[in-house]
């Protein structure tokens, strides 16, 4: 069963979540964030997919604070459109759209322990979350663009995190993948590194690595597994 679902901000901002729940008991829960594109139909399967595997699934749409319902495919104006609205959030007073997912995670705990995943600039989102919000039990960003910028390769997660990168990542590149391994050499970070390039993850890109993306999604299902039985 899947719909969307209000959620409320700690600053009263009211904001739409797609929910996908398990058809039979329920492991724990699992955060989505969405890449630039919004709450489409691919973060809407992942979070079906998660739910399909026993997880509450709750998908938060974090571009709501600047523009409500969107929903991008995936041509050059979609991303440039994309690109727009995510420098828009970037952009917003601090804590910008962190309470919203903060919002999703505390909905999501009635379900049990709580993991975050995200794809893109929810990736990024996903590594800052682990560092700055409460009730997170394990964190997995997928090629997260900005991760390896100097401010995010200071944060420290609070939880377990599992980190997907492409080998030929045109915007990440390898020297700031390892720079990020060896911020983060001393934390309980892992990383894996696959032969794809950004987007890997995505059967709606041609950027779509049929391989990495089920390797990986076999990790990630083992890590949320260990850590949010």
């Amino acid at each position: 069963m899947a719909s969307f679902i209000e959620l409320t901000a700690a600053d009263g901002f009211k904001f739409p979540a797609y929910e996908a729940r398990p058809s039979g008991p329920v492991k724990g829960a699992v955060v989505v964030l969405q890449e630039i594109f919004g709450v489409n139909a691919h973060i809407r399967a992942i979070a079906e997919g998660f739910a399909a595997d026993g997880y509450l699934a709750l998908a938060p749409a974090t571009f709501h604070r600047v523009k409500a319902h969107v929903e991008l495919g995936y041509t050059a104006d979609d991303i440039a459109a994309g690109v727009t609205l995510k420098a828009a959030v970037e952009g917003l007073p601090a804590p910008g759209v962190m309470p919203d997912i903060q919002a999703a995670i505390d909905h999501a705990s009635s379900f049990g322990k709580v993991g975050v995943v995200g794809y893109c600039w929810g990736g990024l989102l996903t590594w800052r979350a682990a560092s700055l919000l409460s009730g997170i039990s394990a964190a997995v960003p997928y090629y997260g663009g900005g991760m390896t910028s100097a401010t995010e390769l200071a944060r420290k997660p609070k939880c377990p995190v599992l980190v997907h990168f492409g080998d030929n990542d045109q915007s990440i590149p390898m020297d700031g993948v390892k720079a990020f391994q060896q911020a983060q050499a001393q934390s309980t970070v892992e990383v894996n590194i696959y032969a794809a390039g950004h987007g890997f993850n995505c059967d709606h890109r041609g950027a779509y690595e049929a391989s990495a993306a089920a390797l990986a999604r076999q990790r990630t299902l083992s890590f949320f597994a260990k850590h949010l039985a």
